[in-house]
């Protein structure tokens, strides 16, 4: 992944998006911040940018400003030199920037009236993909947890009160988007999305365990941890990091069994996201599996190579690859 964006430079991404968008025509407009949308994905995250390709191109653009939208919060809370108040003054002004867009029926005419380009595009993807709004308010609250986080007792207080609102109502989003197999099968769909999301979530948490602590967070729950005698204030102590070791491989444990139960739920989905679906669990996978394989996964941060990520995707389908790249130029 490439550097994160600065405050400055999200500030000038939006004031250059909200142009290019606002001398469009009406048809262009929606294209222009899926673009923007794009740029967002492709630098933050090789993986989603990778599977999100073999998706429909309408199905693809509202995949890329879903990420848009929920990358930016995440950002402030994470990566933005500023302090808490800051943070939390940021997150309450976009959240209320969503509100206001909800109210605007026209995507277009919310970024006239000032809505961020990426939020306003947001908002058409729920309106048109029946999203409820409140979910994208859960998310919100998920955020401000982090900027004031506490500890995790156990993994069903893990998952119910902060993997719900950062992850798995994402996939909500996205399950909305990729569509049920069948009439009436949204249900089943946004089962299997819960599944990957919590999977994808706790595989994040024990590849950035040690990362989170240095920022005064610890998503691994505290039983796990008892039970593994793990004391995450004494990382650089090898024989602490190995007790914190054990209880990392518990929660990727668990992730594995997620990801089991959501490849067995992919065909809930509509059929033209399945290779994208089972790509995005593929890829993941094999970074879990390579935490739980892992001598040190503390000092050393896992990763999956773009030429293992490469190799989860149908090799019916590698040449879209190179010309999505040629596009982002």
């Amino acid at each position: 992944m490439a550097d994160p964006w600065n405050p400055e430079q999200w500030a000038r991404f939006d004031a250059s998006l909200r142009r290019e968008t606002l001398a469009a025509g009406d048809a262009e407009a929606w294209r222009c911040v899926a673009r923007g949308a794009l740029r967002v994905m492709a630098r933050y995250s090789t993986s989603f940018y990778i599977v999100s390709r073999f998706l429909p191109a309408h199905k693809r653009e509202r995949v890329e400003v879903i990420y848009a939208a929920v990358r930016y919060p995440d950002e402030v809370v994470d990566t933005f030199a500023i302090p808490d108040t800051e943070k939390v003054r940021r997150l309450d002004a976009w959240a209320g920037e969503y509100e206001r867009a909800l109210g605007i029926p026209d995507f277009r005419a919310a970024i006239e009236e000032g809505v961020p380009p990426v939020l306003a595009g947001f908002v058409r993807v729920v309106r048109e993909a029946g999203i409820p709004p409140e979910h994208y308010r859960a998310f919100l609250g998920a955020m401000r947890m982090d900027v004031a986080p506490r500890p995790f007792e156990t993994l069903d207080d893990l998952i119910d009160t902060y993997i719900y609102g950062s992850a798995v109502v994402v996939g909500y989003f996205l399950a909305h988007v990729y569509g049920p197999a069948r009439p009436g099968g949204l249900g089943r769909a946004l089962g299997g999305a819960r599944e990957l999301a919590i999977a994808l979530q706790l595989t994040n948490f024990v590849r950035d365990a040690g990362e989170d602590r240095r920022r005064g967070r610890v998503y691994l729950p505290q039983d796990l941890l008892q039970a593994a005698g793990a004391d995450m204030d004494r990382l650089d102590d090898p024989a602490s990091r190995k007790r914190v070791l054990a209880a990392i491989r518990a929660v990727a444990a668990h992730a594995e069994e997620a990801y089991g139960r959501a490849e067995n739920a992919v065909e809930d989905f509509a059929p033209d996201s399945r290779v994208a679906i089972r790509a995005c669990i593929d890829v993941y996978r094999k970074l879990n599996r390579r935490i739980l394989s892992s001598r040190d996964c503390v000092a050393r941060r896992e990763s999956v190579s773009s030429w293992r990520k490469f190799r989860a995707l149908p090799s019916c389908k590698y040449w879209r690859l190179p010309l999505y790249a040629v596009r982002l130029r």
